[in-house]
Formats: C-alpha cells, structure tokens, sequence
C-alpha cells in the first residue's frame, strides 16, 4: 500500500451522485461508510448531499449537451485523470470500484440495471409507433445512448476478471443469458436507513404531506417513485388507471423524468385529474407519508429502493417480478406481485383489490415491514468491505478466478 494513512486507496468512479437518482444514493450510503476504513477516491462530474470530509473529490468538467456526448466524455476522462494521477502525482490505486458501466478496468462492478435485458423488456415502449411525434428525437437519443451501452457491456461483463456485486438474483440470469457470464460471487440485498423509513416516521408525515400536495381526504394515493418511467413502468400504470375511473384514486409520480408523453396519455385515458407530477426532493420520505400504496410496475429493475423504502415505511407494494425487490416479497403476504408489467388489467385488479379491502393495506404493510428490517447499509458495507479485501488479495497473489454463484 502507498497510502499515508496505511488504509487500502480506492478509485471510485461515478459521473455524478445525489440524493434524487437511485444508484447515486445507494453508492453515497456506501462509500460515506466505507470511508472509516478505506482511503476513498471519488472521480465525477458533480457532487451534491455528500459528507466529503473523510473522501477525496477528483472533479471531472461536465461537457454540456446531449446525454450521450457527456457520457462518452466522462468515461473517457476518468481513465485519462486518473493515468495523470497516477503518472504525474504519485496516486496509486489497489482497487477500482464503479457503479455500472464507467470504465474498462474496473476491478469491483456493483450491477445496478442489464440495458440488454431492459431493451428486450421495453421493446414496444420504445418503439416510435408507441410514442408523439414531439418525443421522438429525445427517443432516437435515447435509443441510440442505450447501443452504446450493450456494446460496453458486452465487452466488459464477461470478463471473469471484474468481480461483480449483484443485488439480485435476476442478475445473474440476465448475465448468463445475455453475456454468457457465469461467475458471481454472491448477491447482496441492498440496505436501508431504518431510523428514516419507518411506519411511526411516515405515519407522523401523513396530514401534513396530504395537504401541501393538496390530495382530497377521501383520495387512495398511489406512489411512484423514480427518474426512468419507461422502465418504471407507467405507462402501464396510466392505462391501469383507466379501469378504475369511478374510484377516488389520485397517482402521485415522483422524479425528473419528462412527463410530456405520460400527460399526453393520461387525457388520451381520461384519468388527467387523477395524475400529479412532482419533483424529486431528498427527504422523499415526505412522499412516502402522503401514499396508501406504492405502485412500481417495473420492466426491469435489479433492487427498487423505492419499493423496499415503501415496505419499511409500512406501506402495502405491487411491483413485478421483473423487479429484484420482489425476491423478498411472498404474493399476498408482504407485497403483490405482477407476472407481466405490461398487463395493465392485472394491475389494475391488484390496485382495486388493495382499495377495496384496507385491512389487506394494514396486513401486507405491516408484514413488509418486518421483513425488510433486516437489510441494513451498515450490512452492506460489511459485505462490500470483505469484497473489496478478498478481491485484493487474489488481486496481489495473481490469482483472479470466481466462485461460481450457480
């Protein structure tokens, strides 16, 4: 080790971190807590509700423009900054750490989303024919920034050389199908902060979060929580929304994706006065006490945190199984689940029958709760701290090979 400090210096590299965007805060629980035991190197373009005191920002500019121009930028200038660290300052890393898909060496991969599996699962979402006129040119980006992924993919998941963190089992089928990956070393639920999420916290913000979002006391609030829609699913949930028209049900969306095309569908549905879009806001758990039910349909997900978060909090979910999340869940015990994403009727009788009966909400929240209370952070980074050792030692003995997690 080259540290002053003599703890193990780790890179890692994220083109940003935040509180609104899912990864980015899994990986700011994780690094704030790792930073006790590991020299930690964060390389990004911006970073914001981070404790920084104990972890070393190496700022990468933002190149302003399309998505897809800036990621092409970032992947490439974290490699050159961190070879000028490297050659020209002296910084020497034992271990690089990413979060997806960032670099081509990196040592330790935590496997977040499979954009080969979400495209096969979103095919007809994505079609041009499924969307407005006005959205097709962010579509075409869209579609053409998520090749540029698989083609990264496919060159860096099967390199048995790169350990991969999965936070759920579907994960590993997904890289078996599509890379032919075979080798894990395990999965690892993602935790949560407890003393947050839980159901006297979100019960206590229930009045007040109804009233500054101006819902109808009688109202039955859904929840959706998230950046991506497509891939959330609400599309699905919009058309859901239109068999349930006659009930007092109010769907509130909660993240910073485009709503243009979702507004466009819901009048097409006639369910307008049933949709509220709201920005995301880093104590979400303000959206949390407004909510009955939390509704996540997703087309692809590895581990929706909104979803546990929701369970935490006491609140009965309905995701599908295309959702890690759901590995946790027993159909009709501690959650619903849904087969098809896409089956707007199925969801729609999913949605009724929580309406229809509270005692079910009360029961399947209560269960959720108790179930998700043994996934901690604190867990995490226990398990991500023996990785990163483990992986160092076979890293330092020449000795690269994997267990087999099938």
């Amino acid at each position: 080790m080259d540290t002053a400090n003599n703890k193990t210096r780790i890179a890692v590299l994220s083109p940003f971190l935040d509180k609104h965007h899912g990864t980015e805060r899994i990986i700011i629980e994780w690094i704030s807590r790792l930073a006790g035991s590991f020299d930690i190197h964060l390389y990004s373009q911006r970073v914001s509700e981070t404790d920084l005191s104990q972890i070393t920002w190496h700022r990468i500019p933002e190149l302003r423009g399309p998505h897809m121009l800036n990621y092409l930028w970032w992947f490439a200038a974290n490699h050159l900054c961190r070879i000028w660290d490297r050659h020209v300052r002296g910084i020497r890393y034992e271990l690089v750490f990413s979060p997806g898909i960032n670099c081509f060496n990196a040592d330790v991969i935590s496997v977040h989303i499979i954009f080969a599996e979400y495209c096969r699962l979103a095919r007809k979402q994505l079609s041009f024919r499924e969307n407005p006129l006005k959205s097709w040119p962010r579509l075409l980006h869209r579609k053409i920034y998520y090749r540029l992924l698989i083609a990264l993919e496919k060159h860096i998941y099967p390199n048995a050389h790169n350990h991969l963190i999965l936070i759920a089992k579907k994960t590993a089928q997904d890289l078996k199908h599509h890379y032919s990956r075979e080798t894990f070393q395990e999965v690892m639920y993602l935790g949560l902060d407890h003393q947050t999420f839980n159901p006297p916290n979100r019960l206590h913000l229930r009045s007040q979060a109804r009233e500054m979002l101006e819902i109808p006391a009688d109202a039955f609030v859904l929840l959706l929580v998230g950046n991506d829609w497509k891939k959330k699913g609400l599309s699905a949930l919009l058309d859901s929304l239109k068999l349930l028209r006659e009930l007092p049900i109010v769907l509130l969306v909660v993240g910073s994706d485009d709503s243009s095309p979702y507004q466009a569908l819901a009048h097409r549905y006639g369910v307008t006065a049933n949709l509220k879009f709201v920005p995301s806001r880093p104590d979400v758990l303000f959206y949390y006490g407004a909510a009955d039910a939390n509704v996540g349909p997703s087309l692809e997900d590895t581990f929706a945190l909104p979803t546990a978060e929701a369970m935490a909090c006491g609140l009965p979910v309905i995701t599908s199984i295309q959702n890690g999340t759901s590995e946790i869940i027993i159909d009709g015990t501690n959650g619903l689940l849904l087969k098809d994403p896409t089956d707007s009727r199925a969801l729609a009788a999913a949605i009724r029958r929580l309406y229809e009966d509270r005692h079910l909400c009360q029961q399947l929240g209560e269960n959720a709760a108790r179930t998700i209370a043994a996934f901690t952070w604190e867990g995490n980074v226990e398990q991500i701290a023996r990785i990163f050792r483990e992986h160092l030692r076979r890293k330092q003995n020449g000795k690269m090979t994997v267990a087999n997690f099938m």
